[in-house]
């Protein structure tokens, strides 16, 4: 029996067994529900981590295809670099050759213009050297002999001047003498001779008290002849004065004059009969001569002009000879330098054939797609994924 809703029901009631089978039913089917239900949760908690695998699976997936893309993308940038820096080496150079050209062709022409001014310089020192070794020639060669002195025909009233300058003409050059030859206290030496330092110029006069000696030798009596005598000796002591003081000036002539005799006979008279005469002469220094011993004289005056002036051309060769040392060793010099700039140009040409082949072997590599030293190391975040999937 079953009480419901305040009646009573018996179990063999139809109707009674009808709602408790449908209760039963409905309980069973709610129970049903529930395990279902629970079932679902489970079965939902055991799937999540496996969902979630596979979403990090399709991130990594995803990341692959991006990497790729940005592989591809960094591909064509890496060629397209390597194909401007390619470019831009080859300007670099094709510009650096223009440069080491333009250099050498600078360097050539300059050292070939100062190699020809090195050999004109050159030239004209041995052009001064061998017109030294000209005048050297003609110095040695340029000798009177006595004879020819002494074949000039003397004429009458060939005295003095003219036979002074006769005999300095022939014995002596031309620029190593001055006729009349103005000194500086205003006197006027027929002939100076330009010798070196020392003794230095030497004035010659000419100009002998020839009434003297042609009274002495008009004289007949003894009378005559001691009064000419006399007359001689006073004569040639004034004369011999006259030069000392006229002719030997301290610091600008030598320390000494001569006095021309125009005759060997009135030289031979003074030294035969008047030597006191000739030793007052040697006492003023004033020395006296005649046209044989004035060109003895000269002659040993020459010697002294010609060894000053030959020192004077060695000198010169010398000097000239100091120029070609220093001409020849600025040619060393810049033989050295061209050699030098030869150098760095085959250098520098060595250098750019190595980067050309540096860039020639990189852009084969890049044609052949040889990107191994390029390309990225494995994400090793992925092997594990991989392998457990």
């Amino acid at each position: 029996m079953i009480q419901i809703g305040g009646q009573t029901y018996a179990f063999d009631d139809p109707a009674v067994l009808a709602v408790v089978i449908g209760a039963a039913v409905l309980l069973l089917i709610l129970l049903l529900l529930i395990l279902a239900l629970r079932a679902a949760n489970r079965s939902a908690r055991l799937a999540e981590p496996l969902a979630y695998q596979m979403g990090q699976l399709g991130q990594r997936v995803q990341g692959l295809s991006d990497g790729q893309h940005q592989l591809a993308g960094g591909l064509n940038h890496v060629s397209e670099a390597q194909a401007a820096a390619q470019s831009h080496l080859l300007q670099l150079m094709e510009k650096r050759l223009a440069q080491v050209s333009h250099a050498m062709t600078e360097n050539l022409q300059g050292t070939s213009r100062r190699t020809a001014q090195s050999l004109g310089e050159l030239q004209q020192r041995l052009q001064a050297i061998d017109k030294a070794q000209d005048n050297i020639t003609k110095l040695s060669g340029d000798v009177l002999s006595l004879q020819d002195i002494l074949s000039n025909k003397q004429t009458r009233g060939a005295f003095g001047e003219i036979q002074l300058t006769d005999i300095v003409t022939k014995a002596l050059p031309s620029d190593s003498y001055t006729l009349q030859a103005t000194l500086s206290n205003g006197r006027r030496a027929d002939c100076l001779i330009h010798l070196p330092n020392p003794p230095g110029p030497i004035c010659i006069d000419s100009k002998f008290p020839l009434e003297a000696y042609e009274a002495l030798r008009r004289a007949k009596t003894d009378g005559e002849l001691a009064e000419a005598a006399r007359g001689m000796r006073t004569a040639v002591r004034k004369h011999i004065k006259d030069i000392s003081e006229k002719y030997i000036l301290e610091g600008e002539t030598a320390d000494g004059a001569l006095m021309f005799l125009p005759s060997e006979a009135v030289y031979a008279e003074l030294h035969a009969n008047f030597p006191e005469v000739v030793r007052d002469g040697f006492a003023a220094r004033v020395w006296i001569v005649s046209p044989t011993t004035c060109m003895a004289t000269l002659n040993t005056m020459r010697a002294i002009l010609k060894d000053a002036r030959m020192r004077e051309q060695a000198g010169a060769i010398r000097r000239e000879l100091g120029l070609l040392f220093a001409d020849v060793e600025r040619l060393g010099a810049r033989v050295e330098n061209l050699d030098r700039h030869f150098t760095l140009a085959v250098k520098d040409v060595a250098e750019i054939r190595i980067s050309a082949d540096k860039a020639g072997r990189r852009a084969r590599r890049l044609d052949n797609f040889d990107f191994e030293e390029l390309a990225p190391e494995t994400d090793p975040a992925i092997v594990p994924l991989v392998k457990g999937s």
